[in-house]
């Protein structure tokens, strides 16, 4: 993948990204709608608290990604996007594609989760 379009798909995520987090805000994520709990079954406040839990989740899935995307701009400005920053190691074009925000190969990446690969 050359740098520029690297830079437009990472500059799209990050707009992409950058609405979810509003959209997820301005619906209130976590807030609740009842003045008060008091009148409320309890399966009520109960499902309640399953959506905060949830929506807390997306946000923070938001926010690593955000943050990948941002490390991986800064890579792209250093001159070090593509390379492995654990080994160094060239990125396969495929991974850039699927994950442009990509910062390991997919060894040390599995070597970070704790997993093996095939």
């Amino acid at each position: 993948m050359d740098r520029e379009a690297a830079r437009t798909r990472l500059e799209g995520l990050l707009a992409d990204l950058d609405r979810s987090a509003s959209t997820l805000t301005a619906e209130n994520a976590g807030g609740s709608s009842e003045l008060s709990h008091l009148d409320q079954h309890q399966a009520d406040t109960a499902t309640e608290l399953s959506d905060k839990d949830r929506e807390d989740a997306l946000m923070g899935v938001v926010s690593t990604q955000r943050e990948e995307v941002v490390a991986a701009l800064g890579r792209l400005d250093d001159g070090s996007y593509g390379r492995c920053v654990q080994c160094g190691a060239d990125l396969p074009e495929e991974r850039l594609e699927a994950r442009p925000e990509a910062s390991r190969c997919v060894a040390c990446q599995a070597k970070a989760e704790g997993t093996r690969t095939r």
